[in-house]
């Protein structure tokens, strides 16, 4: 069947290992110092491990794959204790995987294994707490004039859509964004946006970052660019907003300062994110 699973770069790949404590499914081993995906049907293709390879190493594809199979996956994730098995609960509940969160209880009744209670915990030791729903109570802040201004200096916003040569490029501050930013920080506009050419992605969910990569770098290149400001969510998967920048500027072969803003899921910065 064809599905979503994940590919690894073994050419990226440094066997750093910290992709493993985020897949409790037991789909990757580091063999031969590298990352490896030790069979189809242990991977849901959800996307754990995404947001913890620091050399980006790791994307989603869909492809044909071995059906994920749940009872073997809790077969092999009861025998890594309780904590493993409420990290995995808790990721499929997060993913919306009513069916195979369904499953994955059947299994543990049937063997007699308590439901681990952290399992309904709000806060994930996952890595994938950016689906998970919840609703947010608005903060307390001064009332926005209607029709308020747009500091969007040009269009299109998508890197996939940009051309690099655009004269826009020439002498701007960059903000380089996670497409769920804007949405999630009120002030998107006004504390971000103002003064810079914006570029908009997603790093999850857009296919063919590597040629995210090639057009970063070719806007570096070709133009003075004064400074860089990432914004990113965060969840751990839009850590890889920082990783395509970063990438693009050592393949450019410039300096650029570079900032970096967290912004978390309750529309706030995070503190000391700027670092």
């Amino acid at each position: 069947m064809k599905r979503k699973i994940i590919q690894i770069d073994l050419d990226k790949c440094n066997g750093c290992g910290k992709c493993i404590p985020n897949c409790p499914e037991g789909a990757l081993q580091i063999l031969d110092g590298k990352a490896r995906l030790v069979g189809d049907l242990f991977c849901d293709g959800l996307g754990a491990c995404l947001g913890e390879c620091p050399r980006g190493a790791i994307r989603t594809v869909e492809r044909e794959a071995e059906p994920y199979d749940e009872r073997k996956v809790m077969a092999n994730i009861v025998r890594q204790g309780e904590a493993t098995i409420a990290a995995h609960l808790k990721h499929l509940q997060n993913h919306g995987e009513k069916e195979l969160y369904a499953i994955a209880v059947e299994f543990l009744k049937e063997h007699k294994i308590p439901v681990p209670a952290s399992a309904t915990a709000e806060k994930l030791p996952c890595g994938c707490p950016g689906t998970l729903a919840r609703k947010l109570a608005a903060p307390a802040c001064s009332p926005v004039a209607p029709g308020g201004a747009s500091a969007l200096r040009q269009w299109p916003v998508q890197l996939k859509l940009l051309q690099p040569q655009a004269e826009y490029f020439d002498d701007a501050q960059l903000l380089v964004s996670a497409d769920c930013v804007a949405h999630a920080y009120g002030s998107f506009h006004s504390d971000l946006l103002a003064g810079k050419i914006l570029i908009v992605f997603c790093p999850k969910l857009d296919e063919n970052t590597e040629e995210y990569v090639e057009k970063l770098a070719e806007i570096f290149r070709l133009h003075s660019i004064r400074s860089v400001t990432v914004a990113r969510m965060e969840v751990p998967c839009c850590g890889g907003t920082t990783h395509l920048v970063l990438e693009a500027l050592k393949k450019s072969g410039k300096n650029i300062p570079v900032q970096v803003v967290i912004i978390g899921i309750d529309g706030t910065v995070v503190p000391d994110s700027g670092k």
